[in-house]
């Protein structure tokens, strides 16, 4: 017989075992959990490569003294930056309001 206590415990068991702690999506993140799949994992990976190259190209034409190109590249990064993190928002809504309408037995 299928009891709450059951239930919860099989509840709490799926919750660990699909909770993914990866380092380089909590970089530029407030919380470690953001990550709903692998899939997602690797995109953010590739964005944020992406912004630290851009971040690092942008020092490189600082040394040679061109100011615009790297004024350009900095407000690039910090434009994809701040739609990684409005992504990732949109997306943790989405997985929240998904949750609340599932029902209590499940």
């Amino acid at each position: 017989m299928i009891t709450r206590s059951k239930l919860a415990e099989q509840l709490r068991e799926y919750q660990i075992r699909s909770k993914h702690d990866w380092a380089s999506v909590s970089f530029f993140s407030s919380s470690s959990n953001l990550a709903s799949s692998r899939v997602d994992t690797a995109i953010f990976v590739i964005w944020e490569l992406v912004i630290l190259a851009l971040f690092v190209f942008s020092a490189v034409s600082l040394y040679f003294r061109h100011i615009r190109l790297a004024v350009l590249l900095l407000s690039i990064a910090l434009l994809l930056l701040l739609c990684m993190r409005v992504t990732k928002q949109v997306k943790l809504a989405r997985k929240k309001q998904r949750r609340m309408l599932l029902p209590l037995s499940m």
